[in-house]
This record gives structure tokens, sequence and C-alpha cells, in this order.
């Protein structure tokens, strides 16, 4: 049940058709996964921290950097030095000490990245690289867990939402194969701060539409954004039957 000071803290939300009582209720007894603290996966973990998503597992091995600071809004000056995780408990359990928070400081390996993955009930992708986006990708799929995939860089971003409970939908490895330019991290290719926020704003709100059940996901869907010119798009994604991951062999 919802006591009287969640009821007040969420009322805006609740107020909702699509959510009401039972949406929140659901949220609150769900357990996501955020891989990555830092310019998506700050906006990501404010946001469904203050949601009221009951139980955020946050993993992320780096530590607060003086550059991070121009777009991870999660972190601030006083963090600088300090584990990335840490920086976000203190905040996170700040702005909500309704929600359970579980802590993953170390980088996850493959068993241990299964287990997490296998703990929680839907996972956010907000890495910043292509070998950590394959492997929770790869786990998603073999746990039949959604994933709500972004990544922004320069002033392009890309959102699209992987559920393998779906028959029809791709998973990340139908759409990107064995990489592209999305290789390039930030700290090579540069970003402006607002198009990670705008991104991960959205993967928090895809994460809520699927933990809920409402709207439309970005299943099976491309969502493309063009910062310079404040342009969207949208492209459909087909699964792959032969895809090395989620293919029809090895379902």
């Amino acid at each position: 049940m919802l006591n009287d000071q969640e009821l007040l803290r969420y009322s805006r939300q609740i107020l909702l058709q699509h959510i009401d009582i039972d949406g929140q209720l659901k949220l609150k007894e769900s357990r996501v996964l955020i891989v990555g603290l830092g310019g998506l996966g700050a906006p990501v973990a404010l946001y469904l921290a203050a949601a009221g998503v009951g139980e955020l597992h946050l993993a992320d091995f780096d530590t607060v950097d003086l550059t991070n600071l121009q777009r991870q809004i999660i972190h601030d000056t006083d963090s600088v030095g300090m584990s990335k995780v840490d920086s976000a408990l203190k905040r996170l359990s700040a702005i909500n000490p309704e929600i359970q928070l579980v802590a993953h400081r170390q980088a996850l390996d493959e068993d241990s990245l299964a287990a997490a993955v296998s703990a929680v009930d839907l996972v956010l992708d907000c890495s910043d690289n292509f070998s950590t986006r394959e492997a929770v990708n790869a786990a998603c799929v073999a746990a039949r867990k959604p994933l709500v995939s972004g990544a922004a860089i320069r002033l392009e971003g890309q959102l699209s939402v992987f559920d393998p409970r779906r028959p029809e939908s791709p998973c990340y490895h139908c759409l990107y194969g064995h990489g592209s330019e999305a290789e390039l991290t930030c700290s090579e290719a540069g970003v402006v701060g607002p198009l990670v926020g705008l991104v991960g704003s959205l993967q928090a709100l895809e994460a809520l539409k699927v933990l809920v059940g409402f709207g439309e996901p970005l299943v099976g869907r491309l969502l493309l954004i063009d910062a310079l010119g404040s342009r969207f798009r949208e492209l459909r994604v087909k699964r792959d039957p032969g895809c090395s991951v989620c293919g029809s062999q090895h379902a």
C-alpha cells in the first residue's frame, strides 16, 4: 500500500488516469537497473527516484571528474573524485528517502551482469561504449528483461526500447550488429549537456510506460534526435530472425 506521505508526494502523478493508484503501486513494487551514471544515467536516476520506482540498482565503476559536471547533473563540484555510485546515492536519498537503492561499484563481468539483470524488472542502458551496450543487451535477452537504450554524442541522440518478452521486438544487436560510429565516446567527440538530459529524460519516460503499462513504448522504433535543427525522426526497426543474440535459433 501507499502511505500518506507517498500519496502526497506522488499526487500529481497519481492524478493521471494512465497511472492512478494502481500504476503508482506498480512503480513502488518495481526494481530497475541503471547501467551508467553519467550524462544519460543522471536524469534517468533522478526522474525514476522522484517518480517512486521502489528499488533502483545503480551500476558504475567510475569516479566523478570535473569534466563530467557540464552534463552529469546528478553530481556536483564536491563530488569530484568520489565514486559516481556514492555521489548518486547521496543525491537520490535526499530526493526520495522512500525508495531503496542498491549499489554496484565494480565493473560488471558476464556473471555479475547476468545476476544484476535477473534481479530487476527492467534495465536502462546509459553507458557510453558499444561493448557495454552489447553485453547489457545479451544479458537482457537471456533473462527476457525489457531494455531502454539511449545514446547521445555531439548534437545527435538516439532512443529505443527492446523487449524480449514481445516476439516482434528486435534487440540492440538486430539494429547495430557489431558496431558503428556510436563507438566514439563523448570524451573523444564532445556532446552538448541538454541533449543528454533530453535523451535521459525520454529514457525515464519510456521506463515508466513499460513498468506501469501505459502508452506506446518505442518497441520496434528508433527515435533519432537532431539537436542542431531541433528535429525528431522515427525509423521502424524489425527483428532479425538470423540475429546472433535473439534470433530464432537462440530462442
